[in-house]
């Protein structure tokens, strides 16, 4: 069944979702996490708080944002040592263990903070990441150019949470949940219409991601036990500052890392206004998109240093390649390409430093729910998608975690003509919003 299709079938119960959605992301004055007068004609209800959003600590969001680089190097690192391409975006990741931290306690929530790198933020740190939210979805907009045309920029970012009808959930978990990441709880019947469920949960992550990202929560991963589902998705559709000319655009080869070649469309900005990195065994290119607040680094490490590279980031992030850019005139010869990447994060976040919260013995939700409830995490679940082409890029990412119980002046030449990295980063603070590697643009 098509993704249309499904949404089709479950109309009426996704409108009301996806419009409570909608509020709870977008209006700064309240949440929309309040109770409904009744449930929806499909039997799905709103049960979470009706704290207000607020408004974040700005003050916080350098500290946020050089965690989540760290742990996006590392993410990166555990999901590339599979040859091909890939593409993840490390906000959403974090966003939705973000999410699930404010219930744990104990050791699993000193091992999430620690992968996380909450650092000496505490609990500070979801005001923060609630201030970097608010800062990434004012990023969107009607975006003025340098040559005085305007273009549309659309970010969108949306959290929802689905939790079993009937569960007595913590009122200072729901209360954590809307303030800091507006995000309300849906009660859906995972024990008796757990199909029902995923299909409801694929459906609103289709409609907020425009159908980049299908499938999130394949069948088989949640089952009567399950009893929480907590979901983030992003969509960015960003054009360029300087949209590429098509009648530039022309075959050119790419030499794969094994040394063989495929012809690429590649296209070519010869009189790019952006920025260039030279760093130890690299060059990098800073794309600006439309309002010069949003941009692409693409990193092209020199011949045979491209593993040395991804060992940087493993170790130190993604900050590295994208500090010290000077401005200056570059003739870009840049590939275009469409894929996505499908991932299970379980077994690497356990192997980064958080095996606690995976253990259906050991791991301690308690601060979810009022009731004798044990929860673990039974997967995490997270889905990528990037198109390139010469008037922008189109990017979309979902997360899932499933918690169960038991019973310038010079004009320098840049052809990406061999396997590359990508940063799509805010300006100002370099938050990684998607990251990925290009190993072959035809694949």
């Amino acid at each position: 069944m098509t993704a249309l299709a499904r949404r089709a079938t479950l109309q009426l119960g996704l409108g009301a979702l996806a419009v409570g959605a909608l509020a709870a992301c977008t209006d700064g004055d309240r949440s929309d996490a309040g109770p409904d007068p009744a449930p929806d004609p499909d039997g799905i209800e709103l049960v979470s708080s009706d704290a207000r959003r607020a408004a974040g600590d700005p003050s916080l969001v350098a500290g946020v944002v050089t965690g989540l680089d760290r742990f996006a190097g590392r993410l990166y690192a555990a999901l590339a040592t599979t040859e091909g391409n890939l593409v993840l975006s490390p906000y959403s990741v974090v966003v939705a263990l973000g999410m699930t931290l404010t219930g744990a306690a104990g050791s699993t929530a000193q091992e999430m903070r620690t992968v996380l790198g909450v650092g000496d933020l505490g609990d500070r740190w979801h005001r923060g990441v609630n201030a970097l939210t608010t800062h990434v979805e004012g990023l969107a907009g009607s975006q003025q150019r340098a040559d005085g045309s305007s273009a549309e920029l659309a970010l969108e970012t949306a959290n929802q949470i689905f939790g079993q009808r009937g569960v007595g959930w913590s009122a200072d978990f729901l209360d954590l949940l809307a303030k800091e990441y507006a995000a309300p709880i849906r009660a859906v019947d995972f024990e008796t219409a757990t199909e029902r469920a995923r299909l409801l949960i694929n459906a609103w992550v289709e409609e907020r991601t425009r159908d980049r990202i299908v499938d999130l929560v394949p069948e088989g991963v949640l089952d009567e036990l399950t009893r929480l589902v907590l979901v983030n998705a992003v969509y960015l559709k960003a054009p360029w500052e300087q949209p590429f000319e098509k009648e530039l655009t022309a075959p050119g080869l790419f030499r794969r890392r094994d040394g063989s070649e495929v012809e690429v469309d590649r296209m070519r900005r010869p009189d790019l206004a952006g920025g260039l990195v030279t760093g130890d065994g690299f060059r990098a290119a800073v794309v600006p998109y439309a309002g010069q607040r949003l941009a692409m680094t693409v990193v092209l490490p020199d011949d045979g240093a491209f593993d040395r590279i991804e060992a940087a980031v493993a170790d130190g992030g993604f900050a590295g390649l994208l500090d010290g850019a000077v401005p200056g005139a570059v003739d870009l010869s840049l590939p275009r390409w469409t894929f996505r990447t499908q991932a299970p994060l379980g077994d690497v976040l356990e192997a980064l430093g958080m095996p606690t919260a995976f253990d259906d013995r050991r791991a301690d939700f308690s601060a979810m729910t009022d009731e004798d409830l044990f929860l673990y995490i039974a997967a995490v679940l997270h889905q990528g998608f990037i198109a390139v082409d010469e008037e922008g890029t189109e990017a979309a990412a979902a997360t899932a975690v499933v918690m169960r119980t038991e019973s310038a002046v010079v004009t320098e030449e840049f052809v990406v003509d061999r396997p590359f990295l990508f940063v799509v980063h805010d300006v100002a603070h370099r938050t990684p919003l998607f990251v990925g590697r290009v190993a072959d643009p035809t694949a």
